[in-house]
């Protein structure tokens, strides 16, 4: 029997303290998925992080995330969905 050996991860205290994101923009193609998570405060934003996964991976995190919904709903009661904001055209610039 194989015994399963633990991932020791390195992560910097940017890292770990993590970012804040109010919009997150969905692009795909046929190999990827793009999630650009960004903090928008009209007339201005900012993108905080890009993650782009193989659509088998974006698969398992949709799974995965659904499943702590319910946990968390079962925990602290049902969330109220946020109405959709106004959609605002978006584009990035360079540094």
């Amino acid at each position: 029997m194989q015994q399963q050996k633990q991932v020791q991860i390195k992560a910097g205290d940017r890292e770990i303290k993590g970012v804040y994101s109010n919009v997150m923009v969905v692009k795909h193609t046929k190999e990827e998925f793009c999630l650009d998570f960004m903090n928008v405060f009209p007339p201005i934003g900012a993108l905080t992080a890009r993650v782009i996964v193989s659509p088998g991976h974006c698969k398992r995190m949709v799974k995965v995330m659904t499943e702590n919904l319910k946990k968390y709903e079962d925990s602290f009661g049902k969330i109220k969905e946020a109405k959709e904001p106004q959609k605002p055209n978006i584009g990035f610039m360079a540094e």
